[in-house]
């Protein structure tokens, strides 16, 4: 019996390339590590630390190590409320990539679509929706998320509305540009000669071919979004105390670490900042691959 040849097809063309960086590999599997150990977090932590009834002031602004009073050994330390630092940081890193990829979704969502019917129908409605944009995109996105943040006060949907309204822009001014490239071709005007209707045209023809910048900017948004939104938590305009959130557990700690206690806030934001750093790193092996001309 012959052994066929395996089909190379693009999917496997692309992670062939994508797991040659050892770098951008080592990123995916922490990235994926984070997630796991996050959904998995009220099963494999000892404590839910924002439930008042299981914590212990006696256990408070302990060390690494410390064996609390209820018998199970605090690795990374407790803070203030007696809270275990490790359980603490994976409710946050649950609530924060909760957030983000709602935030990032319905960004993705609602920018796509702008940016593509601004490019599909032109004239003055391309003109109303992209100045609109380029106004927007004239701001820095954390100073507009801290005014919504503050106008809508703290929760959830708040933060994600805040998040949204900083971030939609990049993925419309990104789809405009793919689009109005697409919309020229020869596949686009025989579609138009046909009796398909624009919403059609646009999200069964156009927007299936601006996927690949949308991929990328989607990866770098997630990781804004979670950077912006432990920067709201940790000055008061994200979530409530109530929730748990590592910019919440690093603006906790800030007052402690002349103190000596510094492990209140630095493995919140250890956890932070390698989470972001990892998801940077897959977004930048994405982009390579989609984009041989960005490579650096």
């Amino acid at each position: 019996m012959s052994n066929r040849p395996q089909v190379e097809t693009p999917a496997r063309v692309f992670w062939n390339e994508f797991r040659s960086s050892h770098l951008a590999l080592g990123a995916l599997i922490v990235v994926v590590l984070i997630i796991a150990l996050a959904v998995l977090a009220p099963w494999i932590t000892p404590q839910d630390p924002y439930e008042l009834s299981k914590l212990v002031l006696m256990d408070a602004r302990r060390p690494p190590g410390y064996v609390g009073s209820a018998g199970f050994t605090h690795w990374l330390g407790t803070d203030a409320q007696g809270r275990d630092i490790l359980s603490a940081i994976l409710y946050g890193l649950r609530v924060s990539i909760q957030i983000s990829l709602t935030a990032g979704f319905i960004a993705f969502s609602l920018g796509a679509t702008l940016g593509a019917v601004a490019a599909y129908f032109g004239g003055r409605i391309e003109t109303l929706i992209m100045r609109i944009i380029d106004l927007q995109l004239s701001f820095p996105a954390i100073l507009l998320a801290l005014v919504l943040a503050a106008l809508l006060g703290q929760g959830k949907w708040p933060l994600i509305t805040a998040l949204v309204t900083a971030q939609y822009a990049y993925f419309a001014r990104t789809t405009h540009g793919a689009a109005a490239t697409e919309r020229s071709k020869d596949y686009i005007e025989a579609a138009l000669s046909t009796p398909l209707s624009a919403s059609r045209v646009v999200f069964r023809h156009i927007l299936p071919n601006c996927l690949p910048p949308l991929i990328v900017v989607a990866t770098v948004q997630i990781a804004n979004a979670i950077a912006l939104e432990a920067t709201l938590s940790f000055l008061g305009l994200g979530l409530p105390v109530t929730e748990p959130s590592l910019g919440m557990l690093i603006a906790n700690g800030f007052q402690y670490m002349l103190s000596g206690r510094y492990w209140i806030s630095i493995y919140p934001g250890i956890a932070l900042i390698v989470l972001i750093v990892a998801i940077n790193l897959v977004g930048d092996q994405v982009r390579d691959q989609l984009n041989p001309r960005l490579k650096r």
